[in-house]
């Protein structure tokens, strides 16, 4: 058992992280505030093989696992340049058509997802459904060797910067009679396929948009590997993400914290740096114990889910996650608190971060389905809902 990276991971987050700096938070801001998106740092990336290092070496990706995605992930977060699309397009999508795509789907797609050509969102989350994935009812029908493709989803990340989104819909089992889960392919050109922009309160470069799928007519190999997959498929999809969404906000609370720690070495008050006073020292002593913390769990939950166990990922993923999104939410507070009436001046990048940390215990998935998961599989109380 080891609790450090090995040198490979290491040398990887070094150039990662030489690279996000190139750009810096200011480059973000910018792309954010103009309507842009951060396309030169995502593209630059993709040319470099960080945003494929994931992909299967067969396809032209590196051939590790999540976990050095993620770190991917994290050091670009770490620098000031979160890329919300990572967690989606590398992680969730093409980690399903990895291991679950045909291989024809193999061939078409992950190629591109190893040089970060191709960008696809992944759409779930609907009006009515809540956090339920029970109760979707975006379904798909078979008519001829096609697919019918209805339904509505919400809050679905990038749509406007991807050529497909992987949708998560329903379709009738012949032996049963009721609706199991289905991924399908859905080009962002299809007819029928429509997305519009849901106004947000966040400084990003990454919009959220609603979709609507009116009689999508798909060809049948956009239906993602074997129909009787589908719940596995949906789940390999989802760990990565959560482990993934823990990266993104650890590095979100590496960032704030560097930003509050030099602050306070540098900024003077009554002769003494204000980071002397335990007033200022203990609340950054304590963000970074549980930094630490939530770095360790969402590199077991990474661990744990390249060894191939998608049980015990699941509970990690979902650990990793809240203590990221915790964590994400008390350094960034703490940071502006530390800088005072500067936190919230544009000059020193904070400001923006208060309301994109809080996301964080919302989505994916909100803080309390993971405390009742937790409850109820890792502790085994009755079930609350």
């Amino acid at each position: 058992m080891t609790f450090t990276e090995s040198a490979e991971r290491l040398a990887l987050r070094e150039a990662v992280a030489e690279l996000a700096a190139k750009y810096g938070h200011e480059y973000y801001l910018e792309k954010a505030r103009g309507g842009g998106h951060t396309s030169e740092l995502w593209d630059e990336a993709g040319r470099l093989g960080y945003l494929g290092v994931s992909v299967p070496e067969a396809y032209g990706g590196g051939g590790a696992g999540i976990g050095e995605l993620a770190a991917v992930c994290e050091e670009f977060c770490a620098a000031g340049t979160p890329m919300l699309l990572m967690v989606v397009s590398p992680a969730i999508c093409a980690t399903v058509l990895a291991r679950f795509g045909t291989d024809e789907q193999k061939a078409r797609w992950l190629p591109g997802f190893a040089t970060g050509q191709v960008r696809m969102s992944f759409a779930i989350t609907e009006p009515d459904a809540g956090s339920n994935s029970h109760r979707i009812t975006t379904t798909a029908r078979r008519d001829g060797g096609d697919w019918i493709v209805n339904g509505r989803k919400v809050f679905i990340s990038g749509v406007d910067e991807a050529d497909a989104v992987l949708v998560v819909g329903r379709t009738s089992d012949a032996r049963t009679g009721k609706l199991r889960p289905a991924l399908f392919i859905v080009p962002t050109d299809t007819p029928g396929f429509e997305y519009r922009a849901i106004p947000m309160d966040l400084v990003s470069p990454d919009k959220q948009f609603e979709l609507v799928l009116d009689d999508v007519r798909l060809p049948g190999d956009a239906l993602v590997g074997h129909p009787d997959a589908a719940i596995a498929q949906l789940f390999a999809g989802l760990n990565p993400e959560r482990i993934m969404s823990a990266a993104f906000s650890v590095g979100i609370a590496r960032y704030a914290l560097d930003k509050a720690v030099n602050y306070a070495k540098q900024r003077s008050v009554f002769d003494a740096p204000i980071g002397s006073h335990q007033g200022i020292a203990h609340p950054l002593a304590e963000v970074k114990i549980e930094l630490e913390l939530a770095r360790l769990m969402t590199q077991k939950a990474a661990a744990v889910y390249d060894s191939g166990d998608d049980v015990a990922a699941g509970e990690a993923a979902n650990m990793a996650k809240y203590a990221g999104a915790e964590v994400a939410v008390r350094a960034v507070d703490r940071a502006v608190q530390v800088h005072g009436g500067n936190g919230l001046a544009s000059e020193y990048g904070l400001g923006t971060m208060l309301a994109a940390v809080r996301v964080g215990r919302i989505a994916p998935v909100s803080r309390e389905m993971i405390l009742n998961y937790v409850a109820q599989h890792t502790l085994g109380l009755p079930k609350s809902y």
